[in-house]
C-alpha cells in the first residue's frame, strides 16, 4: 500500500519509497530555482527493513511514493534463538519474526512489543 505525493511535501522523519524499499527520511536539502530550471531536492534516507543508506535527487515538483507504515502491538508467545513467535493484539493472528541482535535481551515471553508493517514486510520496533 502506497500513496503518491510531491517531493516538496516530504518532511524529515516521514517515510518514502526508494528502490522499492520503504525508507525513513533523514535529511532534505532544497536548492532555489535557477535561471534555467526548477528547484531541486536531495533526500537522504535509510531503509526501514535493510538499514541501507540511499539518496534521491530531483525536482521538487516530481512525484514520490509514500508507503503506509503501521505500528502495531503483539504479545510474545515464545522465543527460540533469534526467532520469536508473536500474536497480533488486534486480529489475534500469529506469526514469526527475527529479533535483531541488540534487542535479544529485551524480548521476553508474555510481554507486549511493537512492530512495524509496510508493503508486506514486518520488523520488531523496540525503542
Amino acid at each position: 500500500m502506497k500513496v503518491q505525493v510531491e517531493v516538496k511535501e516530504l518532511k524529515e522523519g516521514k517515510y518514502v519509497i526508494v528502490d522499492d524499499e520503504p525508507c525513513v527520511i533523514k535529511s532534505i536539502s532544497k536548492s532555489k530555482p535557477g535561471k534555467h530550471g526548477s528547484a531541486k531536492a536531495r533526500i537522504d534516507v535509510i531503509g526501514l527493513f535493510d538499514n541501507q543508506k540511499r539518496s534521491i535527487v530531483g525536482p521538487v515538483s516530481d512525484k514520490a511514493y509514500v508507503p503506509i507504515v503501521e505500528r502495531k502491538t503483539a504479545q510474545v508467545l515464545s522465543v527460540g534463538g533469534d526467532i520469536v513467535q508473536l500474536m497480533d493484539m488486534g486480529d489475534f493472528s500469529t506469526f514469526e519474526l527475527s529479533v535483531p541482535e541488540e534487542h535479544k535481551d529485551r524480548v521476553k515471553e508474555g510481554e507486549e512489543i511493537t512492530y512495524l508493517t509496510a508493503m508486506g514486510k514486518m520488523r520488531i520496533d523496540l525503542r
